[in-house]
């Protein structure tokens, strides 16, 4: 009879079905993502054994750990060399789910295992519905975990296009390819590798170009505009948002995204007056018209009322408007509270505005109002993208001016916030400038 687990880390290993050669290489794939070195940190067998046997003295070397816990976001290092609890809720519940993904997956496989050059289109309706998925619960994944998906998920998608001599399922399939790559973009850049996200933006934008799927197209010429502007290449970031408005066939929620994208970038040239007028633009009603991306597609690749006010509320910080930063970050709030069930809210989101809240509140020098507005920005560490921490790194180098020095209350702030970066994963993984782009 097997003996139970000795270590939350074997139990999930063998709810996982990770042998150590399985261990090993989704070990090492992660090393590299977060640390680009494929020799370190490393994990030998008999460090495996000790590991899940409950050998261990101490804690591995940090970089190991932070592997760990990206191998399984939801448990801290030191939770997985423990003994595993007697009935953990979240391995029950992961375990289930994972099951039923894998059985489903597993059954559909054999299913589908009888076509030669062509695949069944049922196979394509699923790999549609599984970018539909993610895309939806992306806000409520860390980038981390995101990443990991949107990369099985174009793993899946490339050995099922290749099955296939069908041109209009190999179509289909480029499309839905181009679709993970421009999550795979928005993931790299939530954590802070802004060179990879530039990268897959540019793929996703081949694939809707080789597709004349415009839609595809403008959302990635849109994220490769955000990535521009962060970077501090302001006016590559306006050249590419309005190229993407060029394109036909968009809805109204993708045009009012680029806008909204303009509008920064205007924002950071200086040019107020085309600022404003384009976030006049991205809150016009439009024609009702839809695309098959935005809409249809929606979830991340969708832009809600609540993104729009927070983007416009930084935009409007960039200009030097407090009260209408003020307000449209309140009004982001309000949207996600009166309009979104809890777990529909975006915690990024509400976090932004939070943030453009306390900043807004310190160009007037209302500290007091900024330290309760800061209250509100509480996202897990594996949460923390870079649109927050270039916020809150923003807010720490505004108190950093010789006006707050001996304020004690700023002096609190500032550790605060110094302690929010430093646990996220921009700043631990990607590089300076992603906490310099924005600052006014």
């Amino acid at each position: 009879m097997r003996s139970e687990p000795r270590t939350l880390l074997a139990r999930l290993c063998d709810r996982d079905n990770l042998t150590y050669r399985r261990f090993e290489e989704r070990f090492r794939r992660t090393a590299v993502r977060l640390f680009g070195d494929p020799s370190n940190p490393t994990c030998g067998e008999t460090q495996f054994r000790r590991w899940t046997g409950g050998k261990l003295t101490g804690l591995p070397a940090q970089e190991t750990q932070q592997v760990l816990e990206a191998m399984w976001s939801g448990y801290k290092a030191a939770q997985l060399f423990e003994a595993p609890p007697a009935n953990d809720p979240q391995v029950t519940a992961i375990d289930l789910e994972e099951r039923v993904q894998m059985t489903a997956r597993e059954a559909h496989d054999g299913a589908d295992a009888t076509a030669a050059a062509s695949i069944s289109d049922n196979t394509i309706d699923e790999l549609r519905d599984q970018v539909v998925r993610l895309s939806r619960r992306y806000h409520a994944l860390s980038p981390a975990k995101a990443y990991g998906a949107a990369d099985d998920l174009r793993r899946e998608v490339e050995r099922y296009r290749d099955r296939t001599q069908v041109p209009i399922q190999q179509q289909n399939s480029m499309i839905i390819n181009g679709q993970t790559a421009a999550l795979l973009a928005v993931a790299a850049f939530d954590l802070g590798y802004f060179a990879s996200a530039r990268t897959l933006a540019r793929t996703a934008a081949v694939h809707g170009e080789s597709t004349r799927f415009t839609p595809l197209q403008a959302y990635a010429d849109g994220s490769l505009a955000y990535i521009a502007y962060h970077s501090g290449e302001t006016t590559e970031a306006l050249s590419k948002a309005k190229r993407a408005l060029s394109y036909g066939g968009l809805g109204d929620v993708a045009q009012r995204r680029l806008h909204a994208i303009a509008a920064r970038a205007y924002a950071h040239l200086g040019d107020v007056s085309s600022a404003r007028h384009a976030i006049r633009m991205s809150g016009e009603g439009g024609q009702g018209a839809r695309d098959e991306l935005h809409d249809v597609v929606g979830g991340e690749f969708g832009f809600s009322d609540e993104r729009l006010a927070m983007s416009n509320s930084t935009t409007s910080l960039l200009m030097g408007d407090a009260d209408e930063a003020e307000a449209e970050a309140k009004r982001a709030m309000l949207l996600l509270l009166r309009e979104r069930a809890q777990n529909e809210q975006s915690t990024h989101v509400r976090a932004g505005a939070a943030a453009d809240l306390a900043f807004a509140r310190l160009l007037v020098d209302n500290v007091e109002g900024a330290a309760e507005a800061l209250a509100l920005v509480e996202v897990p560490a594996d949460q923390r993208k870079t649109g927050i921490v270039v916020r809150a790194a923003r807010i720490g180098r505004h108190l950093a001016r010789p006006h707050y020095h001996g304020s004690q209350v700023s002096q609190e702030l500032r550790e605060q916030i110094e302690e929010f970066t430093q646990a996220s994963p921009p700043y631990r993984l990607g590089p300076p400038v992603s906490l310099l782009a924005i600052g006014p």
